[in-house]
């Protein structure tokens, strides 16, 4: 028989075998268990984390001689049977190459014929996006109200593209990358099982290069079986992966941190010289640099290191620079990446990085520097105090005694505060109405919206955290929570043009803005109320010489007047 593919020889024959998918497997294991299986799944994921081959392990344990079980036990007949494909009622469908609606309208004619070998027709349909609209139409009755002994299981690496109306008749279990870490345990499991030798370091890099497929990993340790000499080393993992040595990017900061930029472009013209991609390159420098901060500012997370195999070199170049400077080289990568993919000349961008990461100067920290400052300012008020208690004064005592034409410097201030149309509100208050107050906060938000869908986002944002208080038929009183804004707002003539055209458009009346911040609001209100009441008692007080003298003596709370 011809040789098989790894991929092929270690497809999972039971829930166990599925790397890094427990949340999927547990679950079906449960329902397996408490046979509260569903009559459709579907499984979506990225490609070769496992979804077909849940899908038949799933198949065989419903089926399975001794179920109810949650494994398979891979040895009865029908286990035996649906491995093989020789059972003819578990039918997987590639919906890639039979999108039309006549292959569907096929199951739904013959998904009522009950099983003629095993307990459930099993219908496995792989790459269920590409199937039409029509055929997705064709599915959905039968999809949601199967026959009992039928189950559905889709797989789709592109969920979006199924209908809300077939996801929502499934039961769905969204399966994730895997982790480089689970592949790696998997991959040496494997080479041990087969008798492949390999270094450890290499296992690493296949297992970085798969980004979270399992059957991409397996493939990739096929080439470099082939492609070794009995043994898997590095030099061969990075061959056939494309991807670049640990060593090299060591090189590479080491001269970044020499500011060597001829020995940077050597090594780079070098790796591209070897078929390296570009983009690559910076991707995986950049992951390097991850890993390194990773390991500076959390050692304790070291398992968390995907790219770099931690070693000595690693370690010592980690502690001679700083996370500032860290943060700074990823920076530049990460923003030449995104230059190189709208770029036909990638290797300009390239060496253009890797100029700027050699030419850069090493970024001052700001708190350093004003550490310094406080420091120095606590050495000259501790010279000061010391002078004062040479001269037998206290710093009060100094104080006073300081001559009267050391006055203090006054402090100019930046600009005026900002100063409220007082009697303008009072205008308004005096006419204000609970009905006008009502309508226009109804509508505050209406507004805000309006402002923002009418691109005047600057003119919404000083609304955030302001509100009507008072409105009269005319006009309104906002209530701003800074002054600053308050003050921005008013002075702002597109802004007040703003408000009373859109709330004109919602209320129908054009009412004119007045601002005031919240510290002097409940002031101005007070003595308003205040000011009425006033007003109303002397409306009230009969117009007589001896009761006004007395009010004028004693004040009107102490008098009462009788006939």
């Amino acid at each position: 028989m011809a040789y098989q593919a790894l991929y092929r020889v270690w497809r999972p024959q039971k829930f166990a075998d599925v790397v890094g998918q427990e949340h999927v497997t547990k679950t079906l294991q449960n329902a397996l268990l408490q046979q509260k299986t569903t009559h459709a799944y579907l499984f979506s994921g990225p490609r070769g984390t496992g979804k077909t081959s849940a899908a038949k392990i799933l198949a065989k344990a419903v089926n399975c001689e001794h179920a109810p079980t949650g494994e398979p036990c891979n040895e009865c007949a029908v286990c035996r049977g649906i491995t093989d494909g020789t059972i003819p009622d578990v039918i997987e469908i590639d919906a890639a190459s039979n999108t039309g609606v006549d292959d569907i309208r096929d199951i739904r004619d013959k998904v009522k014929y009950a099983p003629s070998v095993v307990k459930y027709k099993v219908y496995i349909i792989d790459e269920v996006h590409m199937l039409s609209i029509g055929a997705f139409n064709a599915l959905l009755k039968t999809l949601e109200e199967p026959p009992k002994h039928v189950i559905f299981i889709l797989a789709t690496t592109e969920p979006h593209k199924i209908p809300l109306t077939i996801v929502s008749r499934c039961q769905r279990f969204d399966f994730k990358r895997i982790t480089s870490r689970d592949i790696l345990k998997r991959l040496i499991y494997i080479a041990g099982q087969t008798g492949i030798e390999y270094d450890e370091q290499a296992m690493n890099i296949i297992a970085h290069a798969a980004e979270g497929g399992m059957r991409d990993a397996l493939s990739l340790l096929d080439q470099a079986v082939s492609f070794s000499d009995g043994k898997v080393r590095v030099e061969d993992a990075l061959t056939v992966t494309g991807s670049i040595s640990q060593n090299d990017f060591t090189q590479l900061a080491r001269a970044i941190q020499k500011k060597d930029v001829g020995k940077c472009l050597d090594i780079v013209d070098a790796l591209l010289q070897q078929g390296k991609d570009a983009s690559r390159l910076v991707e995986d420098f950049i992951l390097y640099f991850r890993d390194m901060l990773l390991y500076k500012t959390a050692p304790q997370m070291e398992e968390a290191v995907e790219k770099v195999y931690i070693d000595e070199e690693i370690k010592e170049i980690s502690r001679e620079l700083s996370t500032d400077e860290i943060y700074h080289y990823i920076d530049i990568l990460n923003k030449t990446q995104q230059d190189m993919r709208f770029s036909n000349m990638v290797r300009i961008y390239l060496e253009v990085a890797f100029i700027k990461l050699c030419e850069e100067k090493k970024p001052a920290p700001a708190e350093n520097d004003l550490v310094q400052k406080l420091a120095a300012k606590v050495h000259e008020l501790e010279k000061e105090i010391q002078a004062l208690k040479q001269n037998g004064l206290s710093p009060r005592e100094d104080e006073e005694a300081r001559p009267a034409r050391q006055a203090p410097k006054k402090i100019p201030r930046a600009s005026k505060g900002f100063k409220v149309q007082v009697g303008r509100i009072h205008d308004i208050l005096r006419e204000a109405t609970k009905q006008d107050l009502q309508l226009i906060k109804g509508h505050w938000n209406d507004m805000i919206e309006t402002l923002n869908s009418r691109q005047m986002r600057s003119q919404a944002a000083l609304l955030n955290e302001a509100e009507p208080v008072a409105a009269s038929p005319n006009a309104f009183v906002i209530k701003f929570k800074y002054e600053i804004h308050c003050q921005m707002a008013m002075e702002n003539q597109k802004f007040l043009h703003a408000i009373t055209a859109v709330l004109s458009e919602l209320t129908g009346t054009a009412y004119q803005a007045a601002g005031v911040p919240e510290n002097e609001w409940n002031m101005i209100r007070e003595n308003y109320i205040h000011h009425r009441k006033e007003e109303t008692e002397e409306e009230k007080m009969p117009d007589d010489p001896v009761v006004s003298e007395a009010i004028k003596l004693v004040g009107s709370e102490l008098i009462e007047i009788k006939d």
